[in-house]
C-alpha cells in the first residue's frame, strides 16, 4: 500500500482538479477507467448514470465482497490554496470522494497483484451522485450490483478530524437519515400599520420554528436522537407590507426509522395546529432522503478487527453514538449486510481541521495508505 501511494496521490489530485457534480461525471469516469485499465478487470458501466463496477476474480471459490467509493463533488467554491485546486468554478471535492476513489483504485491494484491467493471475488463499485442525488440507489435499481450476489459490502469515509491511521466505527446505526421539509404558511396580506386587518404569516412561521424545537426535546426519546433544523425562512418584500405567505425550509435527521416517523408526524401536527389556531392555512411537504446507515454487528466487528490487525488495536476507535450526517451507502446496507468506517486524514500540524463540506477542507494524503 505504501508503494502504491504515489499513484493514489496522483489520481486523487487529478480528480480534485476536475470535480464534477451529480449523476453525470464523464471526466471522472474516464479517469477512473484509465487507472483501472492496466488491471484487465471486467468493468460494467451504468446505462443511466456514470457509475462503474469492476470485478476481480480470485483463483479459488469463495464469497463476493463489495467495496464502494463515491466519485462526485459538492457545489461549492474552493478556498484551500492547493496547487491542484479545482479548475472549475463552482464545484469542489470537499467531502473526500476524490480520496475514496483513489484509495479503492489502489486497493484494486493491490488485490489484483495477489489474485492467485484470493478465494472469491471483489466488486469495486464507484457510484456517482452521493451528495443528494441517490447514486447508489440508481445503481441498485439498474441491477448492476446483483450478479454475483455480494456476501457483504464495505465502505470507507475520510474524516479530517481524526489523526492519520485512526479508524472509527460502530455496530448498528452509524449515520442518520436525511429528509428535507418545506412548510408554507398562507394568510392575508396588507398594510404593515394595520395588522388587525390581515392574517400575518411571519409570526406564525416563527412560532412554528420555536415549537418544532420543543417537539424534538419533549416528544422524541432522548436515547433515539433526532435533529430538526430550520435553515431558511423566506417572506416579505419590503418594510411596510405584510406578505401573504412565509416559507420555512429545513432538514430532518434521525437515527432510527421509528424516530424518523415520529418526527415527520410531529412536524406535520405542530405546523397544522399552530396555523389553525391563528386561522391561517399551511402546507407541509417532506421530501424523503437517505435512510439510516446501519452497520451489521458482525461485519462492523470484522472491519474493526482487521483494522486492529493492520494498524494496532490502539488505532481503532469505537464511536459511542451515530453521526448525524447521511450517506447513500445506506441503500446498499439495506440490501446486503456490511459496514462503513471513518478513516483519519487530519492535516499535519492542524490545531482545528476544517471538516468535510468546508470550502477549506484539507486532508493528509498519508492517511490514504491504511485506507
Amino acid at each position: 500500500a505504501e508503494a502504491l501511494l504515489p499513484e493514489a496521490v496522483a489520481l486523487r489530485r487529478a480528480l480534485h482538479e476536475e470535480p464534477e457534480l451529480g449523476l453525470t461525471l464523464p471526466k471522472t469516469r474516464a479517469t477512473v477507467e484509465a487507472a483501472l485499465a492496466p488491471l484487465g478487470l471486467p468493468t460494467v458501466r451504468c446505462r443511466n448514470n456514470s457509475g462503474i463496477v469492476a470485478t476481480l476474480e480470485g483463483a479459488h471459490p469463495g464469497p463476493t465482497l463489495l467495496l464502494r467509493a463515491d466519485m462526485d463533488a459538492l457545489p461549492m467554491p474552493e478556498d484551500t490554496g492547493l496547487s491542484f485546486s479545482s479548475k472549475t468554478p463552482g464545484p469542489m471535492h470537499a467531502c473526500g470522494h476524490d480520496a475514496h476513489t483513489a484509495m479503492l483504485v489502489a486497493a484494486a491494484k493491490l488485490l489484483a497483484g495477489k489474485r492467485d491467493q484470493l478465494a472469491g471475488r471483489g466488486r469495486f463499485v464507484f457510484p456517482p451522485g452521493e451528495e443528494g442525488h441517490f447514486g447508489a440507489k440508481y445503481m441498485l435499481d439498474e441491477g448492476v450490483l446483483d450478479e454475483p450476489d455480494p456476501s457483504a459490502a464495505f465502505a470507507i469515509h475520510i474524516d479530517p478530524r481524526l489523526p492519520v491511521g485512526r479508524i472509527a466505527g460502530r455496530a448498528g446505526p452509524f449515520l442518520a437519515s436525511a429528509d428535507v421539509f418545506t412548510i408554507t404558511v398562507r394568510g392575508r396580506g396588507g398594510h404593515a400599520s394595520m395588522p388587525h386587518d390581515t392574517l400575518e404569516p411571519i409570526p406564525v412561521a416563527c412560532e412554528i420554528v420555536q415549537s418544532l424545537q420543543a417537539l424534538v426535546t419533549r416528544r422524541i426519546p432522548a436515547i433515539d436522537p433526532v435533529g430538526l433544523t430550520v435553515t431558511q425562512i423566506t417572506a416579505g418584500t419590503t418594510n411596510n407590507v405584510i406578505p401573504e405567505s412565509a416559507e420555512l425550509v429545513g432538514t430532518l435527521r434521525a437515527t432510527s426509522e421509528r424516530a424518523r416517523t415520529l418526527a415527520q408526524e410531529g412536524l406535520r401536527r405542530v405546523a397544522r395546529g399552530i396555523a389553525s389556531a391563528h386561522e391561517l392555512e399551511v402546507q407541509v411537504a417532506i421530501d424523503p432522503g437517505y435512510p439510516v446507515t446501519v452497520n451489521d454487528a458482525g461485519f462492523a466487528g470484522f472491519a474493526q478487527r482487521v483494522a486492529g490487525e493492520l494498524l494496532g488495536s490502539a488505532q481503532v476507535h469505537e464511536l459511542s453514538a451515530p453521526i448525524m450526517g447521511a450517506e447513500d451507502f445506506s441503500y446498499i446496507l439495506q440490501r446486503w449486510p456490511g459496514a462503513m468506517v471513518f478513516i483519519g486524514v487530519a492535516p499535519e500540524g492542524a490545531r482545528q481541521a476544517a471538516p468535510c463540506h468546508s470550502n477549506r477542507m484539507l486532508l493528509n494524503e498519508a492517511g490514504m495508505v491504511p485506507g
